[in-house]
């Protein structure tokens, strides 16, 4: 594809990455095939090779921006099922990472869409705050008629009560356990998260005695925070970039002073964004080299679990399990093996669901920005996960499984819970009790 970008462009680095992308499409259409919101829709414009075109046309001064043209960015998911597809590798993420802010500055937002993006970015990094506003997200519900529309679906989605914090996932080192008694196989910092810690924390649990049990020594520096992927993917920098750099330099740290092994993530949306370090300060004098080593070490969870080995195994109920594969990790990431053999080994019988590259509808904030394309990707999704026949539902990603979850009958689990069960961990709580769909023998 041609380019003739705009004089006021053509001196940005980040430009010069959209340009070499945009020369890189071919305009051949295999993305729409694939792209969620084009599925929905039917618009060109809704499709990366649309939104592409816009964004050419942002940067050659073709067009002004505009309302119109920030709701057809808005509407895409950020899945990269286009990138998947694409016979190209157009990089589209750099594409719309680069543009999302653009326009963000611009101020073209009406003022409730405003007001909702700023409360979001400043609950969801923080845990705290996130907590308290979901203990009192009934008093919400109660005076929502009072509120404008957009604000109903996030009250909807919150849920009736929070599960008690995390016991195992508390900053410090944690020891490697294993039963034998063999010696340390491996050092990892592990990303608690931040709404993860919130909605999830059976998930941190999880993970913890998954790993020390494999013979992981475990790092959760006290400086951790959020990664700063949910406010990044809205388009919203200052905040996001400081998130960031506090994360590469809390890394970095335990890298230089004791060394790591890997960086474990048990969120794939987070290990999307931190796999893009590197690239995100690329330019930062003091920060490229840091941010560069800090991506090289960033691992999903089933990869690391996946390394060290699946064992000892204890018998299990053999429940049919439908994976679900998080965009971020099986696109984003490129991960998708992994998770499934480990299922397997552990036990599981493995279905697939049907269109699974297609989003369920959360990525990141999506669902709570654009509730109704993601409602419909909800129930797409879930009347998918009801042809397996499946007792339970696996995922790696929390927004996922809070998405599925909400549209779903199936217990939703992630991947850890079932393989630190299969490994001598508690059974999940969601699955005591449960009557599960099919006959498990």
């Amino acid at each position: 594809m041609q380019t003739n970008i705009a004089t006021e462009f053509q001196s940005d680095p980040d430009v010069q990455i959209s340009e070499q992308q945009l020369r890189t499409c071919v305009h051949c259409g295999f993305c729409n095939a694939t792209c969620p919101t084009y599925l929905i829709t039917g618009n060109e414009l809704e499709g990366p090779r649309g939104r592409i075109y816009l964004i050419k046309n942002l940067l050659e001064g073709k067009i002004e921006p505009s309302a119109k043209t920030l709701a057809h960015i808005d509407n895409c998911l950020g899945c990269l099922a286009c990138e998947t597809t694409c016979p190209s590798g157009v990089s589209y993420s750099h594409l719309l990472e680069d543009v999302r802010p653009r326009l963000e500055n611009l101020e073209i937002r009406d003022f409730w869409d405003q007001v909702l993006r700023t409360v979001l970015t400043h609950l969801l990094p923080y845990p705290g705050r996130f907590r308290l506003a979901l203990r009192f997200a009934w008093l919400g519900r109660l005076t929502s008629f009072m509120l404008p529309a957009r604000f109903r679906p996030l009250l909807a989605m919150a849920p009736d009560s929070l599960p008690p914090p995390a016991t195992l996932a508390n900053p410090g080192t944690i020891p490697a356990a294993a039963p034998d008694g063999s010696p340390r196989r491996m050092r990892v910092a592990l990303l608690t998260g931040c709404a993860q810690q919130v909605i999830g924390p059976s998930i941190n649990d999880a993970a913890v005695r998954l790993l020390t049990r494999l013979g992981a020594e475990i790092v959760i520096p006290s400086s951790a925070t959020c990664c700063g992927a949910l406010t990044y993917h809205m388009g919203e920098r200052a905040r996001s970039l400081e998130l960031m750099r506090r994360m590469v330099e809390a890394w970095y740290a335990e890298i230089e002073h004791h060394g790591l092994d890997a960086i474990v993530l048990t969120t794939s949306g987070c290990g999307a964004a931190v796999r893009e370090y590197g690239h995100i300060f690329r330019n930062d004098p003091e920060l490229a080299q840091k941010a560069a080593a800090v991506t090289e070490l960033v691992r999903d969870v089933s990869e690391v679990v996946d390394q060290l080995g699946l064992e000892p195994l204890q018998e299990v109920e053999p429940l049919t399990v439908a994976y679900h594969d998080a965009c971020s990790l099986q696109h984003g990431q490129k991960v998708k093996e992994e998770p499934r053999r480990l299922l397997r080994q552990a036990g599981f019988n493995l279905v697939e669901v049907p269109e699974a590259h297609i989003c369920c509808g959360s990525a990141g904030t999506y669902n709570m920005l654009r509730p109704e394309l993601a409602k419909q990707l909800q129930e797409r999704k879930c009347a998918n996960v009801s042809l397996t026949g499946a007792d339970v539902v696996a995922a790696g990603n929390i927004g996922c499984l809070e998405q599925i979850g909400g549209g779903c009958a199936l217990p939703v689990l992630h991947t850890v819970e079932l393989l630190d069960w299969a490994t001598g961990g508690p059974k999940p709580q969601s699955l005591v009790g449960s009557t599960y769909k099919t006959s498990s023998t």
